[in-house]
C-alpha cells in the first residue's frame, strides 16, 4: 500500500492505523542501513565438477550445473539486505590459486538471468587473503557512496591455503574499524563437503579483536545444494537485531517494547490524536508521522499489513558448525 495520507519513511514500508492501532512493516532489518554486500565464490579445481562440464564435454549430455542455482537464489537474497541491490560478485582462489575473477557488480533482481559457468581458469590452491583486500579496498570505495557497514560472504569447498596470513589481515582490519578508518565489517565463511577443515575455519572465527569482538562467523554444509539456506540463515544470525527495540509516542512514553529480536510487523497503540511515533533500534531513532486514521477504502488492504516484504530465510537442512 502507498499510503495516501504520509510518506512512509525507511526504514519503514508499509503504514495502516486505525483507531489508535498502528500496524507498520519494516523495510528491512533498520541496523543495516547503509549496508554493502559482496559474494565470493571458490574457484579452485576441487570445485570444477560441481560447475558441470564445459565445451565439448558439455554437448555430450545434460549439464547439472550445482553452483549456479545456489548463487542465484544468493546474489537475491543478499541483494535485499544490500544498500542499492547490487552485489560485488567475484569467483577466488582461481589460476594459481592467489588470483579473482571479478564478475562485477551484479543486480539482485535479475538474479535468474545471469549464468555461472564457473571461473575461465580453475585453481591450484585456495589462497583466501586476495579475497580480504579485495573487500576491504571495495568497501573503502563504497563508503563515499553511503557505506555505513560490510558484509562478504565467502564460500569454499577446501582447507584454506594461507590460514595464517588470514588471520594477520584480521588484526589488521580490526585495528582500522576500530580506529574509524573502516566501517564495522562482518565476514561470513561458509565450508562445504567433507574436503573442509573446520578446525582451521574455528581457529579464524573464534578469534577476538579488541573493541570488536568477532569478525568472523562460519559454518560447513555438507552438500553444494544445502549452500544458499546455510548462507541466509548465518547471514540472518550475524545482521539482524538481537536486542529489539522502543517504541515512542510523540513524547517520551512508551507504546511498545521488543525485548527480543525486531519483528518484520509492528504492532501498537498510539494515544489520541497522535501524529508520529519513533522506533529506537541499534542506537539509531526514526520517526515516522501518522495519518489521524486509515479512509475506508483502505479495508481491501487490510490483509495485506501482516506480511513482510521478502519471506523469511529458511532453516538449514543438515549443515552443522557454530556461530560466533
Amino acid at each position: 500500500m502507498s499510503h495516501k495520507h504520509e510518506v512512509v519513511v525507511k526504514p519503514f514500508s508499509d503504514l495502516h492505523r486505525k483507531g489508535n492501532r498502528v500496524v507498520v512493516t519494516l523495510l528491512h532489518d533498520p541496523t543495516i542501513e547503509g549496508l554493502d554486500v559482496a559474494l565470493y565464490m571458490d574457484g579452485s579445481a576441487s570445485m570444477e565438477p560441481t560447475y558441470g562440464p564445459r565445451g565439448v564435454l558439455a554437448k555430450l549430455g545434460p549439464v547439472k550445473n550445482l553452483v549456479e542455482p545456489q548463487m542465484r537464489w544468493m546474489l537475491d537474497y543478499l541483494a535485499q539486505k544490500d544498500k542499492d541491490g547490487l552485489l560485488r560478485v567475484a569467483y577466488w582462489a582461481t589460476g594459481s590459486g592467489s588470483e579473482l575473477e571479478v564478475l562485477g557488480d551484479l543486480e539482485g533482481r535479475l538474479a535468474e538471468s545471469y549464468k555461472f559457468p564457473g571461473p575461465r581458469s580453475y585453481g591450484k590452491a585456495t589462497v583466501m587473503l586476495p579475497v580480504l583486500r579485495d573487500y576491504v579496498a571495495h568497501l573503502r570505495s563504497e563508503t563515499a557512496k553511503g557505506a555505513r557497514r560490510g558484509l562478504a560472504v565467502i564460500v569454499t569447498d577446501s582447507q584454506l591455503s594461507d590460514p595464517d596470513d588470514v588471520r594477520a589481515y584480521s588484526q589488521q582490519v580490526a585495528r582500522e574499524v576500530t580506529a574509524g578508518r573502516l566501517p564495522p565489517i562482518n565476514f561470513v565463511l561458509v565450508g562445504v563437503g567433507e574436503q573442509v577443515d573446520e578446525e582451521q575455519m574455528e581457529a579464524i572465527c573464534h578469534e577476538e579483536y579488541p573493541g570488536i569482538g568477532h569478525l568472523w562467523c562460519h559454518r560447513v554444509a555438507d552438500r553444494m545444494e544445502e549452500m544458499a539456506e546455510l548462507v541466509a540463515v548465518l547471514v540472518d544470525e550475524t545482521m539482524t537485531v538481537a536486542s529489539g527495540g522502543v517504541v515512542y509516542g510523540e513524547g517520551t512514553d512508551v507504546l511498545k517494547r521488543y525485548e527480543a529480536r525486531l519483528p518484520a510487523v509492528l504492532e501498537f497503540d498510539v494515544p489520541e490524536g497522535c501524529r508520529s511515533f519513533t522506533l529506537e533500534v541499534g542506537g539509531q531513532r526514526f520517526t515516522q508521522p501518522l495519518p489521524l486514521d486509515d479512509h475506508d477504502d483502505d479495508d481491501d488492504d487490510d490483509d495485506d499489513h501482516g506480511e513482510a516484504p521478502s519471506a523469511p530465510a529458511p532453516k538449514p537442512r543438515a549443515g552443522h558448525g557454530h556461530r560466533h
